[in-house]
């Protein structure tokens, strides 16, 4: 990969579980946190990660940071890495 890329999560809309691909032009440190509407951050999936170059996944099974599973709804991935930050939409139904 030449590039940082985030990819929209799989399944979706999805339950109970889903997928999220990001691509890394070099290794690098990786922040990925879920977030509800109104800006609360519901979990973490990965908190300043090191991950080598090249496609990576982290799933999501629905539940908060306190391991409770979150409600139906619409949530926000955010990722970063380095300067690179996107954001994307997911739908939870049940």
């Amino acid at each position: 990969p030449d590039q940082y890329v985030l990819f929209n999560n799989y399944p979706n809309p999805f339950n109970p579980i889903t997928h999220i691909k990001f691509q890394l032009p070099e290794s690098g440190a990786v922040k990925m946190h879920v977030y509800d509407l109104n800006g609360s951050l519901v979990a973490t999936l990965a908190d300043n990660q090191m991950y080598p170059r090249g496609e990576h996944i982290l799933t999501w099974n629905a539940t908060d940071n306190a391991g409770n599973r979150v409600s139906t709804g619409v949530y926000l991935y955010r990722f970063q890495a380095g300067q690179f930050v996107k954001t994307g939409k997911m739908i939870l139904v049940k």
